[in-house]
C-alpha cells in the first residue's frame, strides 16, 4: 500500500451497502465534508434531460470547451447523485476541458437495472442532440466514469453501438464495476481491503439486477463481441475487487481491435483518488483530465 494512502486507513468508514438508504445519508454526509470546489472558471448549470422518466444533470462547461463527456457517478449502483459528484465533476472539467454533463441516474434497488443504463443512455442522446446549444461537436463526446459509474459507460458504449445511437469519441474506464460474476481472483480474494471489498461488491450487484439474469448491458464483462467499440482508457487499483476484471476486460478489447491505454495503479485502493494530499492520486487525477483532454482534441 502507497504510505501516503495508508495513513488514511483508520478514518476510512465502515459500510456494506446492506441499508442503501442510510449508506445514501453516510455517503451524502461524507461528500458535503469536502471543500467546495472553485467553479469560478466555468459556467455551472443544472438542467432536467426530457425523457421516461426525466433525468437530472449538472453541467460544467470550462471556456473554450474541448468536446464534452457523459459523466456517471460511482456509489455500487446504489448511492450518488449530482451533488456527491460536484467535486468529482467539476475536477474532471477543469482538467480535462471538456462539457462536463454529469447524469443523477435512478439508483437501485428501488430502480433495478435497466433503469440506470435508461437513464444514462437517455442523456447521450440528449447531448448528441444539444451538441451545437453545449459548444461540442456531435463527433467529440465521450462517456466516463468510475467504479459503478463506469461500468455504465461501458454499457452505453455497448448499446450505442448495437443500435447505432449517438457516436461516441471514446470511453474512460475508472475501477469500472464490469461483472457480477465476481469469480476473479481480486474479486474472490480482496474481502478486507479499504472502502470497497468483495460484500460491497455483491451487494451492489443484488441491488441493481434485483431478480433480473445479468445481462451484458447490466454487466459488460459478460458480453461476446467487443468489436467495433470506441477506444478506451482503462484504470484499476491495485487493492480493489474490480482491478482483475477491468484487466481483462481492457485485454479482450485489443484483442477484438479497439486501441485500449491501461494504467494499473500500483499501491492505490478503490476511491483513493479522493485523498488528494496523495501524490499518486495527484497523478491519477491529472491523468484522467489528460486522457480526456487528448482523446476530444481536434
Amino acid at each position: 500500500m502507497d504510505p501516503e494512502l495508508e495513513a488514511f486507513i483508520p478514518f476510512f468508514p465502515r459500510n456494506d451497502l446492506s441499508d442503501p438508504v442510510a449508506s445514501r445519508l453516510h455517503f451524502a454526509c461524507l461528500a458535503a465534508a469536502v471543500p467546495a470546489p472553485d467553479t469560478a472558471e466555468m459556467e455551472v448549470e443544472d438542467r432536467v434531460v426530457p425523457a421516461d422518466p426525466d433525468v437530472v444533470v449538472r453541467i460544467y462547461r470550462p471556456r473554450e470547451a474541448q468536446g464534452a463527456v457523459v459523466w456517471l457517478h460511482g456509489g455500487g449502483f446504489v448511492m450518488g447523485d449530482v451533488d456527491t459528484e460536484h467535486p468529482w465533476a467539476t475536477r474532471i472539467a477543469e482538467s480535462s476541458g471538456a462539457v462536463v454533463i454529469s447524469v443523477g441516474y435512478r439508483l437501485a434497488p428501488e430502480h433495478p437495472f435497466p433503469a440506470a443504463l435508461d437513464d444514462a443512455y437517455a442523456v447521450l442522446n440528449w447531448t448528441s442532440e444539444h451538441a451545437a446549444e453545449l459548444g461540442v461537436a456531435p463527433a467529440r463526446i465521450a462517456v466516463g466514469g468510475h467504479s459503478a459509474g463506469g461500468g455504465l459507460a461501458a454499457a452505453v458504449a455497448l448499446r450505442a453501438r448495437d443500435e447505432q445511437g449517438p457516436p461516441i469519441r471514446f470511453q474512460l474506464l475508472n475501477q469500472a464495476g464490469l461483472d457480477d460474476r465476481l469469480d476473479t481472483w481480486s474479486a474472490r480474494n480482496f474481502t478486507d481491503t479499504p472502502w470497497f471489498h468483495r460484500g460491497k461488491a455483491i451487494a451492489g450487484w443484488r441491488h441493481y439486477l434485483g431478480s433480473r439474469p445479468a445481462t451484458p448491458y447490466a454487466a459488460p464483462a459478460r458480453a461476446a463481441d467487443l468489436s467495433g467499440l470506441p477506444p478506451a482508457y482503462i484504470a484499476s487499483a491495485e487493492f480493489c475487487p474490480n482491478r482483475d476484471e477491468d484487466l481483462a476486460y481492457a485485454l479482450r478489447l485489443l484483442q477484438a481491435g479497439v486501441s485500449v491505454e491501461i494504467h494499473q495503479w500500483p499501491g492505490t485502493f478503490h476511491g483513493s483518488q479522493a485523498i488528494l494530499s496523495a501524490e499518486v492520486s495527484q497523478r491519477q487525477n491529472a491523468e484522467l483530465g489528460a486522457v480526456l483532454r487528448r482523446a476530444l482534441a481536434s
